[in-house]
């Protein structure tokens, strides 16, 4: 499995980005998918999640500006960002859960597979 993140980049402040995630398998096969961030010295950091129900939960510091969203018939993750501010900052990469069992979408460890990160910059 690969999953690919592209749409990273630098904005101003209250700027958007939509970074997409390209799985080179079939995104209907995972039961989950999420988007992290993380930044130098702080833990990974579950920003939203969307299983096959099509439930999707985000992080406080996000919601009303960020949405997440899929699309099985191109195989891709999307996140939406608008109103980007500084504190947003990070390397961000997605992640994909196959199975089932019990799991918190919030936390890195109930994903099998993960991107190679991409780089979001917002500028004051």
């Amino acid at each position: 499995v690969e999953l690919v993140e592209s749409g990273g980049g630098s904005v101003q402040s209250g700027g958007s980005l939509r970074l997409s995630c390209s799985s080179s398998e079939l995104t209907a096969n995972y039961v989950c998918m999420g988007w992290f961030r993380q930044t130098p010295g702080k833990e990974r950091e579950g920003v939203a999640a969307i299983n096959n129900a099509n439930w999707k939960g985000y992080a406080d510091s996000v919601k009303g500006r960020f949405t997440i969203s899929r699309d099985d018939r191109k195989n891709t993750l999307y996140l939406q960002m608008n109103n980007l501010q500084p504190y947003n900052t990070a390397m961000y990469c997605c992640a994909a859960r196959a199975g089932g069992g019990s799991w918190r979408a919030h936390r890195s460890d109930a994903y099998n597979y993960w991107g190679r990160e991409t780089q979001v910059t917002v500028g004051s």
